[in-house]
């Protein structure tokens, strides 16, 4: 045995990992995800001095870097729950404490599922009578534009499927490298997947002084642009917006399809936070329906997916991973393909598709839990309401700070004035200057928001992101605390631009 003992010992002293920073992925190391960036790390460690009882010049960390409504206070909404705890443990269908319409949707729900278990596989594209009641839900969303329960696929979240749906669009080489469309600012999970599916990521501005608006002269001009370098084949649009917050108007989305029917483009359309519209004169128009009433020429060609979500709306339930979307004008054999993807990872989770039912398929009038339901429903949308003009009011009243209305979605996107002393030093630390803004905010007051360049923004312009989720007490102290950290920002920053004393012998 000496003999195999003896081969079996390291020749070398330290035996060299295979996965090292050199040998990973290069286009694993491309993907940035600001929403949970660095600054976000620093705020984990700065709370966990705070509970081992070190002192800070604040109580708490305030997390309004992510749109996680339940981790900000926001209550479950009952039904949902109800519905999701039964198909769970299906015994609670005997009990007497679960309203009737909530039993009939579980029942419905365990039906379509494997030995009637929340706990066995469903099909790839999700469960059936799942897809069929999304299918209804978009056809009375959309006014009797019909929709076909083929056409929906259930996904892990929204994010899952838009990963998919980038994932079948990229091919070629060189100057015929698929070209992905995006929003400056945008959502980072876009500029993620396209970095780590070695896409080409094509900018286009919305224009921050129009309210963040999309202007089709600026999809051209990026079109045009792009051309020189990659193939341009994915248009993706966020509706209403994150991190700008705006709602698009129906003439805009008629002429960013038209644009789309004459470039052949794919259209990707984000409308997660279609629920989430405040501005009294604003109202959510669907891509899809616009499609359909520019005609069939455009209805019956134009490739259109769009992406909903458990996540955002008035539920806030982004833990269940629940999502769907639905496809349209894809070519059949592409449809097969897309399949094959989707059952590699075999299916979505079974509890997130059915949360994603009762979204879909909420309380009548007639039913029993109809009330409450609509009670709560109306609550969180009309606090959200309040939250997004508090933020704008207070905000835009801040000298050195931009704030555009909060129409829709969870988050303002203010406008912040660098000083051009803080923007050298920024430099020296080699790091973006709204990154050094949100870092001494963050050790300062505790607050926890995005810097603007983890979204994109114009060349010398500044920003952050903030979600309205806190409740009215926090977001007011938080709104506050903003702003005084602000003025005095800009105090030591621009008092201390002349020189301040000569040097002493």
């Amino acid at each position: 045995g000496d003999e195999r003992t003896a081969r079996r010992t390291p020749t070398r002293l330290a035996r060299e990992k295979t996965l090292t920073m050199e040998t990973l992925n290069p286009q694993v190391k491309a993907v940035e995800y600001a929403v949970r960036g660095p600054i976000v790390i620093k705020a984990g460690e700065i709370e966990r001095i705070l509970q081992e009882g070190g002192k800070k010049p604040f109580t708490e960390v305030i997390k309004a870097n992510i749109g996680d409504a339940h981790a900000m206070g926001q209550q479950p909404i009952t039904f949902l729950r109800q519905v999701v705890a039964l198909c769970t443990f299906p015994e609670l269908l005997d009990s007497p404490s679960f309203p009737e319409d909530a039993k009939r949707r579980a029942q419905r729900i365990l039906q379509g599922c494997g030995g009637r278990s929340l706990g066995s596989y469903s099909a790839s594209q999700g469960v059936d009578c799942i897809r069929q009641d999304i299918a209804a839900y978009i056809e009375q969303r959309d006014q009797g534009v019909p929709s076909n329960w083929e056409n929906i696929f259930l996904t892990t979240g929204a994010s899952d499927g838009i990963v998919s749906i980038l994932r079948l669009l990229v091919s070629g080489e060189g100057r015929a490298r698929t070209g992905v469309m995006i929003p400056i600012p945008q959502y980072p999970l876009y500029s993620a997947a396209i970095a780590e599916l070695g896409a080409v990521q094509v900018n286009y501005y919305l224009d921050e002084d129009n309210c963040w608006a999309l202007d089709v002269h600026e999809l051209h001009r990026a079109y045009q642009a792009a051309k020189q370098h990659c193939q341009p084949r994915v248009l993706c649009i966020i509706n209403p917006g994150n991190p700008t917050g705006q709602v698009q108007s129906k003439k805009c989305i008629e002429d960013v399809l038209h644009f789309a029917y004459e470039e052949n483009l794919f259209v990707m359309a984000d409308e997660v936070y279609q629920e989430n519209v405040y501005a009294p004169d604003c109202e959510f128009h669907s891509f899809k329906k616009v499609l359909y009433e520019m005609g069939p020429e455009y209805f019956n060609s134009v490739e259109l997916a769009s992406f909903h979500s458990t996540s955002k709306g008035y539920t806030g339930e982004c833990g269940f991973r629940g999502g769907f979307m639905e496809i349209v004008n894809l070519d059949p054999e592409v449809k097969a393909q897309l399949v094959k993807l989707l059952s590699v990872r075999l299916c979505p989770p079974v509890a997130g598709q059915a949360a994603m039912d009762v979204i879909v398929n909420p309380p009548q009038p007639d039913e029993p839990s109809f009330a409450q339901f609509h009670k709560e429903k109306a609550s969180v949308l009309g606090a959200l309401a309040d939250k997004a003009k508090l933020t704008e009011q207070i905000l835009s009243a801040v000298p050195g700070i931009k704030c555009n209305p909060v129409q829709g979605a969870m988050y303002a996107f203010p406008q912040i004035f660098i000083p051009p002393r803080a923007v050298e030093e920024a430099k020296a630390l080699g790091m973006q200057p709204d990154m050094l803004y949100c870092l001494r905010l963050l050790e300062e007051t505790g607050i926890c928001v995005v810097p603007g360049s983890g979204f994109g923004q114009r060349e010398g312009t500044y920003h952050f992101r903030m979600t309205i989720l806190p409740s009215p007490e926090k977001l007011k102290v938080l709104l506050e605390k903003v702003r005084d950290f602000h003025i005095k920002f800009l105090k030591e920053n621009s008092a201390l631009e002349e020189p301040q004393c000569r040097v002493q012998a």
